[in-house]
């Protein structure tokens, strides 16, 4: 067996699914101890909810944390995110500015003081309005030549972050860092922020069986031999992958 790269969306993905949760915990634990294997976390979560959902759960510790869909990187357990990352997104990032122009539509709500980050802007919006709002948003910033990409999942989650951020290019970032090749890469998830991961190259890739629509839609129009598609459920999904893969026996 050999070391390879494991990313893992949280909610809906990893969590969901106690049972096979803890059997994956064991077989990862194990696998980074003997072959030094590498598991990265994937979320939509500020390092704010993160650490609940950590502590609730007893995930393991991760060599590296992706947090506020791909915005921060936290390595090894620090607290401070990484600066390397950080200088990468700053560019033509302008937070002010996005919040001036978001103001001018009432369909969006902003959600929580500790789900806004440095490089993330987040709102609810709800999903019967979606359709006929976003491409408005996506004008006005484009007017005034803002380098951002607004991602909407879940049906309720709008972030504006800069266009070079995401959940793909984070993990893209990493994996170059610690040079693992993409056929040794493994990235799961469930919903449309998500896609980034699957997106971004040949990486292999682990959907769970209860992934939501707008990510079985992509997947249906974009089909590739290195995604599989899981019949069982959050971990048990993406242990069913990792056996389907050849990663674990």
């Amino acid at each position: 067996m050999t070391p390879f790269m494991f990313v893992t969306d949280l909610d809906h993905t990893l969590v969901g699914d106690d049972a096979a949760l803890t059997q994956l915990n064991q077989i990862l634990t194990q696998h980074r101890h003997e072959y030094g294997t590498k598991i990265v976390y994937a979320t939509g979560r500020s390092p704010v909810l993160y650490k609940e959902l950590q502590i609730e759960k007893n995930l393991i510790a991760p060599d590296a944390l992706v947090v506020s869909v791909g915005t921060e990187i936290y390595l090894d357990g620090k607290n401070t995110a990484d600066s390397s990352w950080a200088e990468i997104l700053s560019t033509g990032w302008h937070r002010e500015q996005v919040l001036s122009i978001t103001e001018q539509f009432s369909e969006l709500e902003l959600q929580p003081d500790s789900e806004q980050r440095p490089f993330k802007v987040s709102f609810f919006l709800k999903q019967e309005v979606a359709a006929s709002v976003i491409p408005q948003i996506e004008l006005m910033l484009e007017k005034y030549k803002l380098n951002v990409k607004l991602i909407y999942s879940s049906g309720v989650d709008l972030d504006i972050v800069p266009r070079s951020s995401d959940k793909g290019q984070a993990m893209q970032f990493l994996r170059q860092k610690w040079k693992f090749a993409a056929e040794r890469t493994v990235v799961c998830g469930d919903s449309g922020n998500d896609i980034a991961l699957f997106a971004v190259g040949n990486e292999r890739g682990i959907i769970v069986g209860n992934a939501r629509q707008e990510l079985l839609e992509w997947h249906n129009q974009y089909p590739a031999n290195h995604r599989y598609l899981a019949q069982n459920f959050c971990a048990g999904g993406i242990l069913e992958g990792l056996k389907y893969f050849g990663f674990i026996k």
